[in-house]
Formats: C-alpha cells, sequence, structure tokens
C-alpha cells in the first residue's frame, strides 16, 4: 500500500518494507507467543495490501473557513490533516472528498466534528455526522439533499438525537467457500471491518467443524457473522449475546438467510451459564428446551479482554472449542486454564488490520486423551 501520510498518521505503525514485512513480523511474534502450547503451523490468511477497510472514522477538522479530514498523529500529540485513505475501500475513497465539499458548500459544517462511514462490497454506503449541536429541519432538509445527490444514506448524530435519511444500515453479501450469507449491518454497531478477512475467517472456523454431527453452543454471537453460516454444519445452534440490538440484527439476519436451526438468547455469558447449570431460572430461557441439544462443539468470539476464568472452565466441559480472539494477549491467557483439559489441534492467524500490531487469531482445541 502506498500512502503519503506513512510516519505521520496514527492508523498505520508497521509499515516499513511493505505489507509482507509487517505480516512476517506479526507471524514470528505470535509463535513466539503461543510456542509452548503450539509448535505447529500457524495458518495465515493474508488482507488486500490497500482498500481493505468497510468501516472508519475520521476526525472532522476546522481551518478557517475550511474543513478538512483528520487522524490522530502517530505521536500522540495533535492530528494530521488528511485529504485521502488508502485503507479504506474503494466506495468509501471516492466518496470522502465529494462529501466534504458537499457539506461546506452547503453549509452544514457547523459544530460537526466527525464522519464515520459503513459501506458494503457492492457500494452501499451509510455516512454518521457527528454534531456538537442540536440537528433541526433545515440541516434535516439540506442532508436529505446531499444524500441524494450521492446516493447514500446519511445518518446525523448529536446528543440525544439521531436523524435518519434514508437507512441507518447496509446490507452486506459476504461469500464464504461460494455459499452466499446476507447481513443488515446497522449504523453505530460492531461489524467485522475487513471484509476479505472476515470472509477467510468465517472458512477457517467452518472447516474446523466440518466433521461435526452435532450440535454447536456459541457465545458471544454478535449479529450472526458465524452464527448464521455454522447453521449449515450443525443440527442445531444454540447462541447468546448480551446486546439487545445485536441480537435483534442476528434475528433479523437468519432470516434473510432462511436459517431456522437457531435459538439466540439475549443474556450475558456469566447470566446464560448459571441457567444452564441450573442455578437460577431466567425468563429468556423458558422456551429453550436444553435437553434436546446434543452440543459437542463451544465457539467462543470475546471481547479483547477475553474470557474469565469460570467461563473458560465451563468451555473445557465440551470436546471441541474453537476460539476467535482479537487480542492474542488474553487469549494467553485463557489457554492457561483451556489447557487443564484441551490440547490446540490448529491455529491461525488472520491480518484483520494491517500495518499496525493488531491481528486476530483462532485457535481449536480438542479434548485431551485421559
Amino acid at each position: 500500500m502506498e500512502c503519503k501520510y506513512f510516519g505521520q498518521c496514527g492508523a498505520c505503525k508497521v509499515y516499513e518494507d511493505g505489507y509482507e514485512a509487517q505480516l512476517s513480523y506479526k507471524l514470528e511474534l505470535n509463535k513466539n507467543r503461543f510456542s509452548s502450547f503450539y509448535d505447529g503451523d500457524i495458518s495465515v490468511f493474508k488482507s488486500p495490501e490497500s482498500n481493505y477497510r468497510s468501516r472508519s472514522e475520521f476526525k472532522i477538522w476546522h481551518k478557517g473557513s475550511d474543513i478538512y479530514y483528520a487522524m490522530n498523529h502517530v505521536d500522540g500529540k495533535g492530528v494530521v490533516l488528511i485529504d485521502e485513505c488508502s485503507q479504506v475501500n474503494i466506495y468509501i475513497s471516492k466518496l470522502m472528498p465529494k462529501l466534504l465539499k458537499s457539506i461546506k458548500d452547503k453549509e452544514i459544517a457547523f459544530k460537526l466534528f466527525g464522519a464515520d462511514f459503513l459501506s458494503s462490497q457492492s457500494g452501499e454506503i451509510v455516512v454518521s455526522l457527528l454534531y456538537h449541536r442540536k440537528l433541526d429541519r433545515k440541516w434535516q432538509d439540506i442532508a436529505s439533499q446531499i444524500a441524494g445527490e450521492l446516493g447514500i444514506y446519511i445518518i446525523g448524530r448529536s446528543r440525544k438525537q439521531k436523524l435518519v435519511i434514508g437507512s441507518d444500515y447496509i446490507t452486506e453479501s459476504l461469500n464464504v467457500d461460494d455459499d452466499i450469507f446476507k447481513f443488515n449491518y446497522i449504523e453505530n454497531s460492531f461489524t467485522q471491518p475487513n471484509t476479505k478477512v472476515n470472509e477467510q475467517m468465517i472458512s477457517w472456523a467452518l472447516e474446523q467443524v466440518k466433521e461435526s454431527k452435532n450440535d454447536l453452543l456459541e457465545l458471544y454471537c454478535g449479529a450472526g457473522n458465524f452464527t448464521i453460516p455454522f447453521a449449515k454444519k450443525f443440527q442445531k445452534v444454540l447462541a447468546t449475546e448480551i446486546s439487545k440490538s445485536s441480537i435483534n440484527a442476528a434475528k433479523t439476519n437468519m432470516l434473510l438467510n432462511d436459517v431456522k436451526n437457531i435459538e439466540f438468547v439475549r443474556m450475558s455469558v456469566e447470566d446464560f451459564l448459571g441457567a444452564l447449570d441450573g442455578v437460577r431460572e431466567y425468563r429468556r430461557m423458558k422456551d429453550i428446551d436444553i435437553g434436546r441439544y446434543d452440543i459437542d462443539t463451544i465457539f467462543v468470539d470475546p471481547p479483547r479482554s477475553g474470557m474469565d476464568k469460570i467461563s473458560c472452565s465451563f468451555c473445557s466441559r465440551y470436546d471441541t472449542i474453537l476460539y476467535i480472539s482479537c487480542n492474542p494477549e488474553s487469549l494467553l491467557r485463557d489457554l492457561e486454564t483451556l489447557s487443564k483439559t484441551h490440547e490446540v489441534e490448529s491455529m491461525a492467524l488472520f491480518d484483520q488490520f494491517p500495518y499496525t500490531h493488531h491481528v486476530e487469531m483462532g485457535i481449536k482445541l480438542i479434548r485431551k486423551l485421559k
């Protein structure tokens, strides 16, 4: 990737010698990090070298009568004013200068401090414009005009206010091993930022469970990014997530894909595990007959903090544990508990965030022979 802001913009910090060099650095780092648990080959899944982000957030910087996109400086002091970004996909990249010009020309830049972009692979885009002022009817009329001219959706956000021009979500189609899965991605909610790597993550996860003939339990299911593809591999899937908006999106995405063998439960992992163990009864579990499930595999994709010891111990009850981690350090900690009963059979590195120190890791653990 060529970027004139390398060395200034804080979005990319590992860029010397190009893409392959930063990927080799990450691979060696994680080989050493996990060497006490796994000495086999780590499968590596590359990102496109540029235009890989389908969502991105920019500051809006005011300088005199002009406005600019801005990012934090790499040294953490001040900002870098930018007029392009090589990370974002081609649709966002083409839109950025047009949108900024429209905002300035139509005079809706007052108290604007941020612009968040969310795009599908087909070019459907929703842009959230963030303000330090209450938005009125005049703003809404002008934003509607801009949305129509640029062929996008616009969300106006200020404190306790959200104005939707068109739609607050896009529909993405993921191609996973020639199967197409559709997802509604909602503005201001979590989605995987690197679509091509996300497709590879799902493909790898499905490959790890291809021999399973029973049911799956999933914790931290989000909007069903993995859950819905998993439904093609398992008899039944039981999935939990604490976020109400994510669960609602997951149920919508299940309908989009005509999937009928998933039960979603909105509960925290701690409460969910307590319900399964009969510690207490929960109204949200009243219609779920856990006795119908023959679960042999558990899948987890926790937040950066990873899991706690109770959750790790619970996972250890199942023959197969599949773990996707966005933080190798918390994964390493969790393996201290999981490795007491299970051993790592396979491991993968997904370069979700090129030119940074961050990676996503995937591991498959199987129960140790007694």
